[in-house]
């Protein structure tokens, strides 16, 4: 396991990889987010990212393949690597998955992201 850490610690210690990294971390609202993932990327790959994000959440309530990807447009390739990472030791989907559910159910008010 602890090979696996470290080479996705190696994959991110490049100049480039970590000026993306803070690039990340320095944006402070919904609109901010917004505007530099447009420029950053095309809209098929925010398209792409999105579904991938909505397939693990889907995955995580034990949706079968097939009505993730009349959902999500992914490939059942794409989703079981999804499903991978999910169930993985890194654990960056669950980490977002459970901030968004958290913040989600913490004001049925907020505008923004649905997991479902």
């Amino acid at each position: 396991m602890g090979e696996k850490i470290l080479k996705v610690e190696n994959e991110w210690s490049s100049r480039k990889n970590k000026r993306l990294i803070g690039a990340i971390l320095a944006l402070e609202t919904r609109n901010e987010a917004e505007r530099f993932l447009r420029d950053i990327m095309t809209e098929k790959e925010i398209s792409e990212f999105s579904n991938r994000l909505e397939a693990a959440s889907l995955l995580l309530q034990d949706l079968q393949y097939n009505t993730i990807i009349e959902n999500t447009g992914l490939s059942s390739a794409t989703i079981a690597r999804i499903s991978k990472w999910l169930k993985g030791p890194l654990g960056g989907y669950r980490l977002i998955l459970s901030r968004l559910n958290h913040h989600h159910n913490s004001n049925p008010l907020r505008k923004g992201l649905s997991l479902s």
